[in-house]
């Protein structure tokens, strides 16, 4: 038996419409590219797939993924404006649509840069609002954006895992679900954890300095 549904599972997120898949869930998947690039981008390529492609600019797909990536929420009222808001901000988009092979046909892939700095985000909208975070950089991913999440790229030594997990586990902090990825044996790995609650910054700090790591960011519920 599953876990119990609340009434706002039922009837979807608040949110500015038409729709909960394509438009709040496309907000949500915005708002989570921005959380793990770690700041706003200043030029982003969107690629959408499927359904996604096909009906996007109808159900405002296009303007919600640019609404999340300056950090506005599913019911901001704003949100329509959002293509004008980005370009006020700097903000270069480019909008096209592509295969991106087997996977949810409401899905996206985001190419996020500021200066010299770049990442990409694949992600799908599930349905009712609900996301799936599917990949990071070159890393498979799983990540619902339900929960606080730590995204940590380190090397691929042993002792990274239980370096991080006993800070976490120091700072009172509980893991809800731990993932990891790497690429090769050695090379660089991806840790992505859920916590019951979100780290404080002395917690983040020390994760920070630990010999192997290379990037840390929390990432709050959206």
């Amino acid at each position: 038996m599953g876990a119990p549904r609340s009434l706002f599972d039922i009837l979807g997120p608040v949110m500015i419409g038409p729709s909960s898949s394509h438009t709040a869930g496309a907000v949500r998947l915005g708002l989570l590219a921005r959380a793990i690039f770690g700041r706003q981008p200043e030029g982003v390529k969107i690629v959408m797939h499927g359904s996604f492609a096909s009906t996007g600019t109808g159900h405002g797909t296009d303007l919600a993924l640019v609404a999340g990536l300056l950090g506005m929420r599913p019911d901001d009222p704003e949100l329509v404006q959002s293509l004008e808001r980005a370009r006020r901000e700097g903000m270069s988009i480019e909008i096209v649509n592509g295969d991106l092979g087997d996977v949810h046909p409401n899905s996206v892939l985001l190419h996020l840069r500021v200066g010299d700095s770049e990442l990409s985000v694949q992600g799908a909208s599930t349905g009712g609002g609900e996301v799936l975070v599917t990949r990071i950089g070159e890393f498979e991913a799983q990540a619902s954006g339900s929960m606080p999440l730590l995204v940590v790229t380190n090397t691929d030594s042993p002792g990274e895992i239980a370096a991080v997990t006993r800070l976490i586990s120091e700072s009172g902090a509980n893991i809800a679900e731990m993932r990891v990825a790497r690429t090769r044996k050695g090379a660089e790995a991806l840790m992505l954890i859920e916590t019951d609650t979100l780290l404080a910054d002395d917690a983040l700090q020390a994760i920070a300095g630990l010999p192997g790591v290379l990037v840390v960011r929390a990432v709050p519920p959206v």
